[in-house]
């Protein structure tokens, strides 16, 4: 069964946050947790079956970072196919047989294309195109392009997920709460609405939303009803674990699971059909997600 089908039976549960855990499990701030996909696999896959073992159906590839232009960063730009790869094959070896759903991650460059930045739009366009070629390559279900906020480099992730032949597209923006009212935006300036509009008009399977400042549950269900204002097509939903703060020079998020997973009815009446974690989300969360869904399935 496809993921798209899938989801028109039940609701899916995703995974919490994945570079967190790698810094739990000995990486370096600021070092390059793609590369653990080929170096240092085991770790990697033992971070993806505590989510499988909480319940996850969907498990996200450790690939957020791993667009040639951010592997070059690293010095690891070289290996950008093999790390691609790697993390869809580990991804898919998490689940050790059982039924789920491999989604390739393509994050943000990092930067600004030219004329507002120093990177060409045609080098973004091979750097994804070469991302996404490697993710099918590796076996995923679908191609998640994460924590987007201009459009035009959505729009060239896109492009390049539907050349690679990939089943599933999904868009996922990442929105700011403004300083005032209860608006959000992206850091471009983009409307839940406009994002929607674009999304659909590109050929999106799911239309996404995840981390973005000041977002908790409210404001993730809030968002979805406005893509559902534009659009029918499929909801994913990756919540922060609350809003962070900073505490001896680190940003923590206190939002336990028991709170974060409150929030999930009203994701649920607001349609979406995918709900995971981003920032601060742990295997724990994701457990106490699975405990609600299977409890409002029992009531129906």
């Amino acid at each position: 069964m496809t993921l798209l089908e899938a989801i028109t039976r039940r609701v899916l549960l995703g995974d919490g946050a994945m570079g967190t855990q790698l810094q739990y499990a000995g990486l370096h701030p600021g070092g390059c947790g793609e590369a653990w996909n080929v170096d240092d696999s085991e770790k990697v896959i033992r971070i993806q079956r505590a989510y499988v073992e909480a319940g996850s159906d969907c498990l996200i590839t450790n690939t957020f970072g791993g667009s040639r232009i951010m592997l070059d960063r690293h010095d690891e730009g070289e290996r950008t196919r093999e790390i691609n790869r790697a993390g869809a094959m580990i991804a898919r070896r998490a689940f050790e047989g059982r039924e789920g759903y491999v989604l390739g991650d393509i994050g943000p460059f990092g930067g600004l294309m030219e004329p507002y930045g120093e990177i060409a739009a045609d080098l973004v366009e091979k750097a994804f195109n070469e991302q996404a070629l490697a993710l099918v390559e590796g076996g995923v279900d679908a191609i998640i392009i994460e924590t987007q906020t201009s459009l035009e480099e959505l729009g060239i992730a896109i492009r390049a997920a539907k050349a690679a032949g990939v089943a599933c597209v999904i868009g996922s923006m990442a929105f700011d709460r403004m300083v005032e009212g209860e608006e959000v935006r992206t850091m471009m300036g983009t409307s839940p609405e406009m994002a929607a509009e674009f999304m659909v008009e590109n050929g999106c399977d799911i239309l996404a939303l995840n981390c973005g400042t000041g977002i908790d549950m409210k404001f993730a269900a809030d968002t979805a009803r406005r893509y559902r204002s534009i659009s029918g097509l499929p909801i994913m939903a990756q919540p922060n674990a609350g809003i962070p703060v900073l505490e001896n020079l680190k940003v923590i998020y206190k939002e336990t699971p028991e709170e974060l997973a409150a929030g999930i009815p009203e994701l649920l009446e607001a349609g979406a059909r995918i709900i995971g974690g981003c920032c601060g989300s742990t295997p724990a969360h994701i457990r106490k997600f699975r405990e609600v869904l299977n409890e409002s399935y029992a009531r129906t």
